[in-house]
């Protein structure tokens, strides 16, 4: 396990280029690497879903996330495969610490976020604005530049990123402001990172998801607001479902891009919400 939190506080962790901050025995697991793949948020819901799927899938996996047990969880289902770093995405030099100690990276799943109280856009805080905008985009930019420029530099360079988006990235919901605006600007990301990485062998791929069963979905089938003011319940589906899109799109050749791809419960109110 590694906690990182800034670049000075590793210096009695071995750097090697055979992976990561580690010791002799973790670098030799890492000598024969091929395919490595990262998934921020990966200690529940989505994040853990997807990380699972590309280790079943032959990849290397590194999950990072704010909470060791849940991280540890993950690590314990993933057959060997997994390996995970307390990670906030939101810390620049924590993030550049942990990207700076891998030889390289093949797929970056972005995956970290979190929503906020339910509240009319006079009642937000902007506390609670800054946390999701910080979490959800700030942190995915962050990941993506520290991955894009590992991208540029390795041998062979090149690599993907998949940036988890949200049926939120094209309509709102009510009384949602900051996540909406958050989903929007990874729509903008996943351009720029796109456009950019274009001559390089790096693609961007945003997935927009709409209800997958996971905790922070949970309240949808008990009932939730709509744009009308009434209350009602939305349907899920399974997240693995998901994780196997993922895992398709991660294995394929960087000659191949997918921009965008939307998944989503049948029947929820997707059209006409704003």
């Amino acid at each position: 396990m590694v906690t990182v939190r800034s670049e000075t506080q590793l210096p009695s962790l071995i750097r090697r280029r055979t992976g990561v901050f580690c010791d002799a025995e973790c670098a030799a697991y890492f000598a024969g690497m091929t395919q490595l793949a990262v998934v921020t948020g990966g200690g529940s819901g989505l994040g853990r879903e997807m990380a699972l799927a590309l280790a079943a899938a032959g990849f290397d996996v590194w999950v990072t996330g704010r909470t060791e047990e849940k991280l540890r969880e993950t690590v314990e289902l993933g057959g060997g495969r997994v390996q995970f770093a307390v990670l906030d995405v939101a810390d620049g030099a924590a993030v550049r610490a942990f990207f700076g100690g891998l030889e390289r990276v093949d797929v970056l799943v972005n995956n970290a976020g979190t929503g906020s109280p339910a509240a009319a856009v006079p009642d937000v805080r902007e506390e609670d604005w800054r946390r999701v905008v910080d979490t959800n985009l700030t942190g995915s930019f962050l990941c993506a530049q520290a991955a894009f420029d590992l991208m540029l530099r390795q041998d062979p360079k090149g690599g993907r990123i998949i940036n988890n988006g949200s049926i939120s990235a094209h309509v709102p919901r009510p009384q949602g402001i900051a996540y909406t605006a958050s989903k929007h600007a990874i729509s903008g990301l996943t351009k720029g990172l796109e456009l950019e990485g274009r001559p390089h062998g790096i693609t961007a791929c945003q997935i927009d998801i709409g209800n997958a069963a996971t905790a922070m979905t949970a309240r949808m089938e008990q009932g939730v607001l709509q744009p009308d003011g009434s209350i009602a319940a939305e349907p899920t589906f399974d997240p693995k479902i998901v994780a196997n899109f993922v895992v398709q799109i991660a294995q394929l050749p960087t000659s191949v891009a997918v921009p965008t791809m939307t998944v989503m419960a049948a029947g929820m109110p997707y059209v006409g919400r704003g």
